[in-house]
């Protein structure tokens, strides 16, 4: 790791950790947070945030054959409608069209969502790319928290 930001700005971590303990106990359910974190940490290419929101979302019970479908899962029959709408949220999000986001997928989102979990999951797709970029910036290794962070009980390694 290039630098250890959580000692360096120790009461920035703090708060921003916060908002992740908040974002768990928001109005989107845990499975559909964790397959965001997953998604978006796919997308940006973190592999610590991949390895750290996969063993997250195993030890909660999420199904191996649904991590693996994720990358594709406009393709995979195994997400729901709403998870549908929330992983399509979270990747227009984290790559921005150059004019916005269109209404249409907007609209598509809404009918799975109401205005509340819309927004509390825009907020924790914010959270998850704040943390992709700490950890790419900083190359901070996937799995060098797993002790910390109990994760070594998911079983991977």
């Amino acid at each position: 790791m290039r630098v250890e930001y959580a000692k360096q700005s120790a009461d920035l971590f703090r708060k921003y950790s916060e908002l992740s303990v908040a974002i768990k106990n928001s109005s989107i359910e845990k499975s559909i947070v964790h397959l965001v974190d997953i998604r978006v940490s796919q997308m940006n290419g973190c592999a610590f945030c991949v390895d750290m929101h996969v063993k997250e979302a195993k030890i909660q019970g999420e199904r191996e054959l649904r991590l693996y479908h994720l990358s594709v899962w406009r393709d995979s029959k195994l997400f729901s409608a709403r998870e549908r709408a929330a992983l399509e949220w979270a990747e227009v999000l984290t790559k921005l069209p150059e004019h916005g986001v269109p209404d249409e997928l907007y609209n598509r989102v809404r009918e799975q969502l109401n205005e509340k979990e819309i927004s509390d999951l825009t907020l924790a797709v914010m959270l998850i790319n704040g943390w992709n970029r700490a950890s790419i910036g900083f190359q901070t290794a996937p799995g060098s928290l797993d002790k910390l962070y109990g994760l070594t009980k998911a079983g991977l390694s």
